[in-house]
């Protein structure tokens, strides 16, 4: 394979990011880390825009001191949190990047749809995929008709968030009306789900278009419900059924994104149910769970640049 320029956008100094780089220059690439903090698109009307290398561009998106749309791949680490103008011109960077005929991995598109709890609910409910029944609203009075309707133990989500951090099960009327006139203060959005008894543990399923890269078990920390890693689980390597693999190939599928980190959780009725696809899923605690080098899949995936 001919040598492929792949720019990784997230936290520069972060563990992944320092992981894509190495197994990049190992198989033969150039890669480089990239922070958003330090995107700044530019265009000139005139069309007599100068980069360093003297070319002239009638646009141009710098970051990290380094021109992106000389990249023929971008790997989307992450998409920092920020104000909503601050998401919004991050996400808007990357469907430039994608018009100006750069690969992005994943495109805008799949991690609009992900990150937003509501918008990929949708997309799997519309696929025919099993979620737990779940209400969206905005006000209290509303979040509590929907913990009437969900409960008698109801899970509370932040519309947008990761790594299980602000998710809240709540089983207790009274709590219910304390955390739903705080949130409201907040004028946040209630993503509120049923709680679906499962015996303590989810899978975590790593694609790479339509092959599982990795996948492991993760059990909840003691006295805790979410499976996350980063939340003091811990994980072991898993073996998926075929029915398995095929949910989450087709939760990825109806979110777009050729990358994903499905989360599946085995109800205790028996019941495969997708919780979440991740858009920039981590893949720490799978490497030293499964022995995979899930970072230099990720980067031969990209460089093939076929999804």
């Amino acid at each position: 394979m001919s040598k492929v320029r792949i720019g990784i956008l997230g936290q520069s100094s972060g563990w992944h990011a320092k992981r894509l780089v190495e197994a990049a220059g190992q198989r033969g690439h150039v890669a480089v880390a990239i922070d958003y903090q330090s995107l700044i698109g530019s265009f000139n009307s005139s069309h007599d825009l100068s980069n360093v290398a003297g070319e002239h561009r009638s646009q141009s998106l710098r970051a990290s001191n380094v021109e992106l749309f000389d990249f023929d791949r971008m790997i989307v680490r992450s998409v920092p949190a920020g104000s909503l103008e601050q998401v919004i011109f991050r996400v808007d960077a990357l469907h430039r990047l994608e018009a100006h005929g750069v690969r992005v991995l994943n495109p805008a598109r799949a991690i609009e749809a992900c990150v937003d709890k509501y918008l990929a609910s949708a997309r799997l409910h519309e696929a025919g995929l099993p979620i737990p029944r779940t209400i969206v609203c905005e006000s209290a009075a509303d979040a509590m008709g929907a913990f009437d309707q969900l409960g008698p133990r109801v899970v509370i989500k932040p519309l947008f968030g990761a790594e299980g951090r602000g998710i809240l099960l709540i089983d207790d009327k009274e709590l219910a009306y304390r955390a739903a006139r705080s949130l409201e203060e907040l004028q946040s959005v209630f993503f509120m789900q049923e709680y679906v008894p499962n015996p303590g543990y989810d899978l975590r399923v790593f694609l790479l278009g339509s092959k599982v890269a990795a996948s492991m078990r993760r059990w909840a920390a003691p006295g805790d419900f979410r499976a996350n890693v980063t939340q003091g689980g811990r994980a072991e390597p898993a073996e998926l059924t075929s029915e398995q693999v095929e949910i989450a190939r087709r939760a990825a599928h109806a979110t777009g994104a050729p990358m994903a980190g499905v989360d599946l959780l085995i109800a205790d009725d028996g019941r495969i149910v997708v919780i979440e696809v991740n858009s920039s899923p981590g893949f720490r605690a799978l490497e030293k769970v499964t022995g995979t080098d899930v970072a230099g899949a990720i980067v031969e995936f990209a460089a093939r640049g076929d999804w």
